[in-house]
């Protein structure tokens, strides 16, 4: 009985979080009316920085999965003591504040940095920059899930398709990567999404140049002090962006699920 009473309880105990995550998101959308939203959707601030968002963040998912993937193998099958201090250092930017990583990157290499003499004014303040700051804040995501991913592949199916002949490589690429994909495509949606939305380390390491360097976040910060139906539709849009992510992380792992029990 004390159990069923702790867990009545349990909803109305939360129901103050839930409102507290719930309140802001319905307050977004009940701001902005449609004619309103539809004049600020055609404003050329948007258009630019939605440009710049789509090929930075995109660009950032590419190198984070071609570099990532082979590097969370490694992480998930090494032994080493040296993997558990990387798998440890690659986490670090889930918790370091994105203003700390921008000014990380701005030492890193900035003009007076460890590889400014290098680099001059190749990076810091350019659109690569943005690129920059977006892999290194959202590449932990798609790094955890594919090291846990990797981590769950039955060691015995890789030893069966090395003894029918196929390589460690070819084994990797044709067992352990499909029966990990279901986790590296959300990990992947779940880095993407955190590229898109990032902020603070791209603003102090990329700064906020329209057309140049202002990604979609930067915009809204730009407009709140100049046109707040413009940072309404812009904010919007970026959670728009976000729950169509977050959709795709609880879809892909269920249809793969289905997917397995009609084959069965």
């Amino acid at each position: 009985m004390k159990v069923r009473r702790t867990l009545g309880l349990a909803p109305v105990m939360g129901l103050p979080l839930l409102l507290a995550i719930a309140l802001p998101v319905i307050a977004l959308s009940l701001a902005a009316n449609p004619t309103e939203l539809w004049q600020a959707l055609g404003h050329p601030r948007l258009a630019e920085a939605l440009a710049l968002s789509a090929r930075t963040s995109l660009l950032s998912l590419i190198l984070i999965v071609a570099m990532g993937t082979p590097l969370a193998w490694y992480l998930a099958r090494s032994r080493s003591r040296w993997a558990s201090v990387v798998e440890t250092l690659i986490a670090l930017p889930v918790v370091i504040p994105p203003a700390v990583v921008g000014v990380a990157l701005l030492h890193a290499f900035g003009r007076r940095g460890l590889l400014g003499g290098w680099l001059g004014d190749a990076l810091a303040f350019t659109p690569a920059a943005v690129v920059t700051a977006q892999v290194v804040v959202a590449s932990p995501f798609f790094l955890q899930a594919a090291i846990a991913a990797f981590r769950d592949v039955d060691e015995d199916l890789l030893l069966v398709a090395r003894s029918l002949g196929a390589s460690a490589r070819s084994a990797i690429w044709r067992v352990a990567i499909p029966a990990a994909a279901p986790a590296l495509i959300a990990g992947a949606t779940l880095s993407w999404a955190r590229a898109v939305g990032e902020f603070g380390a791209t603003l102090l390491f990329a700064g906020n140049l329209p057309g140049q360097t202002q990604t979609l976040p930067l915009a809204i910060y730009a407009a709140m002090e100049e046109d707040m139906a413009l940072a309404r539709a812009l904010a919007l849009l970026l959670g728009a962006l976000a729950f169509a992510a977050l959709l795709a992380i609880r879809w892909v792992p269920g249809a793969h699920d289905s997917k397995r029990r009609g084959q069965r």
